[in-house]
Order: structure tokens, then sequence, then C-alpha cells
């Protein structure tokens, strides 16, 4: 009997119950009743699951678990599995403003793509998570959306590893430029392949990576910030961000009209 109970107890060890809380940010129709989601969870990190019968009305998942919605999942977690297993999301928080305002969605989508393209699964980011669900509980409230999505942009990169240095002592107003190489502010006289940049973004982009309200800053220079931060992240990836994309044209757009 030993060997058994032996072999009962490395399965128990390898299939862990995951409880944790999780805002959805990515989902996939596996049939009519099911769902495959990506779930960024606050103790957990990115989880990727089937929720079996998630859209039946009566069961075990709220009637489905929609994106950007804040709830509470239960998982079946296989470490050797990309694919896990949900068996429960009880619903906590729908955030109605970006179904209802497009420029608050896009912001919505682009947060909700950057913490997928940037991170891996199972890595744990409480303070991100924090940021995000904050993000979007400003966006509930009415705030504008590009000073949340600068906030957390810069949180994003500082979590991740890939802070901007934004330190322009010594470099002349005329001369400042951003360097994705070099990872920062540097002197355009120098670096001749650096992009050229404003005075006010490099501003803008300090005082919110110091703590300061984005909302305090020029609106204009907060946008010119988020372009140049999505720049430095294609450069990071080597890829583009189809929302990030879309929301600077809404922008535009808007400024237009």
């Amino acid at each position: 009997m030993r060997p058994h109970a032996s072999a009962a107890a490395c399965h128990n060890r390898a299939v862990a119950n995951l409880v944790d809380q999780a805002i959805c940010i990515r989902h996939w129709d596996w049939s009519e009743t099911s769902q495959t989601v990506s779930l960024f969870c606050r103790a957990s990190g990115i989880l990727r699951g089937l929720a079996k019968g998630a859209r039946r009305e009566r069961g075990s998942f709220s009637g489905g678990i929609d994106l950007l919605a804040r709830g509470e999942v239960v998982a079946v977690v296989k470490p050797d599995r990309e694919l896990q297993t949900l068996t429960q999301w009880t619903l906590l928080q729908m955030f109605r403003r970006p179904h209802d305002d497009l420029e608050a969605n896009l912001t919505g989508l682009a947060m909700a793509e950057l913490v997928h393209r940037f991170l891996p699964p199972a890595e744990p980011h409480a303070r991100l998570f924090d940021a995000l669900l904050a993000a979007l509980d400003a966006l509930e409230g009415g705030e504008r959306p590009a000073p949340e999505l600068l906030t957390f942009f810069l949180t994003l990169l500082r979590e991740t590893g890939h802070e901007p240095r934004l330190d322009d002592s010594g470099i002349p107003s005329g001369s400042l430029a951003f360097d994705p190489e070099a990872g920062g502010l540097v002197d355009h006289r120098t670096h001749a392949r650096a992009w050229r940049m404003r005075p006010g973004t490099a501003a803008a982009l300090a005082l919110v990576a110091s703590g300061e309200p984005a909302d305090a800053c020029d609106p204009d220079a907060v946008d010119r910030a988020i372009r140049l931060l999505g720049a430095y992240s294609r450069t990071i990836l080597g890829d583009g961000f189809s929302t990030l994309d879309l929301l600077a044209a809404a922008v535009r757009r808007n400024g237009a009209a």
C-alpha cells in the first residue's frame, strides 16, 4: 500500500487548487457554452484556462467571464499544462464605462494588451494588478482616460524591469531625445539616431514617474508621452500594439472634430 499512497501524495502535490482575485484580459469562445480566458490574477499572475459551461446561466461562472471584469477565480492548476481548468468564477465588479465610451474602452483594452504582452504566465505582479484595478476604477469614475493610461504604462514598465531613465540633467532643452536602446533620455548631439522630443513631454514623463498625478500635466504632453512609451515598448518586444494604435487614431479623430 505504501507505493500507492506515495503516488497519490505526489499526484495531490501536482494538482493545486487556486483561489485568487482576477481581471479578465482576454477571452475566446470555446463552444456555445464554454470559454477560454486569460486572467490576470493578483497573487498568481497570468492564468490561461478553460471554463466549461461558463455561459450557462445557472452554472458556476456568473453567466460568463466578460473582458475587463473583476472576479474571484477557482482553478485546478497543473504546472505542466498551458491551459488550466477553471471550476468557478464569481463576478465581483463590472466596469460599465468601457462599454459605453470608445476612448475608455480602447484605454482599458490597451492596458489589458500591455499586461498580456509583457508578462509571462504565472509570474505574480500584485502591484501591477492593483495599478490596473485603480486605473479601471478611475475610468469608471469618469476620469480622463489618457492620464490613467500614462500612469499605468509607467507602472508596468517599472514592474517589468523596463522603467525608462528620465533624468535630463546636463541636456539642453533643444537637444532632448529618447534612445530606446539606451532606455531613456539622451543628448541628441551625441545620439544622432535617438528620437527627438519636446521638453514638455520629458517633463510630463518625469512628473508622473515621480508619483504626481498625470491629470496635472498638459493633455497634449500626456498624449505624446503615451505615444513615446508605445514606441519604446515596440522596441522592447519587437512588435506593435493594435489597441494603442486604435486609441491613438480615436484621439486624433476627437481632436479634429
